[in-house]
This record gives structure tokens, C-alpha cells and sequence, in this order.
């Protein structure tokens, strides 16, 4: 018999100084049965960066065809499309054509690092395509917050971003390894 995914409320407050967005998004999010709390906590994450009105979080790892994070413009156009991880270069040269920007959060640390030595060449020629990594320790200490109901702040200035829930604080430094045009 398969698991069922596990549902999370989320109540997540943006202040992103840098993009002058301040709004709280009510979240439930499904945590898939192989995903861990470190990749459910990167995926808010990701989607607390790229917040907007219309960033909707998708079916992720129950679907091949779709994004963990994306945004579609009033006619359905795909606006952006968020993954996180290590996408192979046929998914990411795939999502580079159906959207206008594309944005990979890959982590983990050496394997993220790893991942990127062998894609970085070819991946210059996608303009639309941002690369950004979270170091291990910042992913770890998040994926130490989780918990099925959250309220969570995040805070965005200078590109440094700060997570908190209740009294635990994260402190994440982004670091763009692609930037798109």
C-alpha cells in the first residue's frame, strides 16, 4: 500500500526589502512520502525568494512534468518555473523552453557542487536560467524548524535572508552560481 503524503500548514510572512514585497501567503503544503524535511523546508524557502500573487506550489515529486514552484501569467503562460535540486540537463533545457525564467535551488553541498561543475558549461547558453545554492549547514539548520503547523518569517535584504519560527533563528547566504539576462 502506498503512503500518503503528509500535510503541512504554513503560514509564511515575507519581507523581501530587496523586491519591496511584504505579504503573508497561507500555505498547505504536501510533503511527499520520500521527501525529507530538509527538501520540504528548501522548497518554502524557495518559494518565500520568489514570492508573488500568482507562485503556486505544484504536485513536485508526484509529477515529472511540472516544477516544485511555479508561476503562470493570466493567460497560463509559464512566468516561472522553480526547481529544486539537481535536474538533469534535459529537465532543465525542457523547463528553459516552456518558461520565461527558470530558477534551480540546488543543495547539498559537495553532491550540489559536484552537480554544477558537470552542468555549468552547458547550461550558459539558457539566458532565462538562474542557478542559486544553499549551503548544507543553512538546509540542516532549516530542516530543524519544520514542523507540521508553522508560522514562519522570512526576511530578504541584501540577499541575505533571514528564516525564523518562534525563537529559532537561520541565517541563509544565497550564492548565484547563474544569473539569468
Amino acid at each position: 500500500m502506498a503512503q500518503n503524503a503528509t500535510i503541512y500548514k504554513v503560514e509564511l510572512s515575507v519581507s523581501d526589502m530587496d523586491r519591496h514585497y511584504y505579504e503573508t501567503h497561507k500555505l498547505t503544503v504536501a510533503k511527499h512520502p520520500s521527501e525529507t524535511d530538509e527538501r520540504l523546508m528548501v522548497r518554502i524557502l524557495a518559494f518565500a525568494l520568489n514570492a508573488h500573487e500568482h507562485l503556486e506550489m505544484t504536485k513536485g515529486l508526484s509529477t515529472d512534468d511540472e516544477p516544485d514552484i511555479w508561476q503562470k501569467s493570466l493567460t497560463g503562460e509559464l512566468d516561472m518555473w522553480v526547481a529544486l535540486g539537481c535536474p538533469s540537463e534535459k529537465v532543465m533545457r525542457q523547463s528553459c523552453g516552456k518558461a520565461k525564467k527558470v530558477i534551480v535551488y540546488p543543495y547539498g553541498g559537495r553532491t550540489a557542487e559536484m552537480w554544477w561543475d558537470k552542468m555549468k558549461s552547458s547550461t550558459a547558453r539558457f539566458d532565462n536560467l538562474q542557478v542559486t545554492s544553499f549551503s548544507e549547514k543553512d538546509t540542516g539548520q532549516m530542516a530543524r524548524l519544520a514542523s507540521r503547523v508553522m508560522k514562519l518569517q522570512v526576511n530578504i535584504q541584501d540577499g541575505d535572508v533571514m528564516v525564523s519560527v518562534g525563537d529559532s533563528i537561520v541565517y541563509v547566504t544565497p550564492l548565484k552560481w547563474k544569473s539569468a539576462a
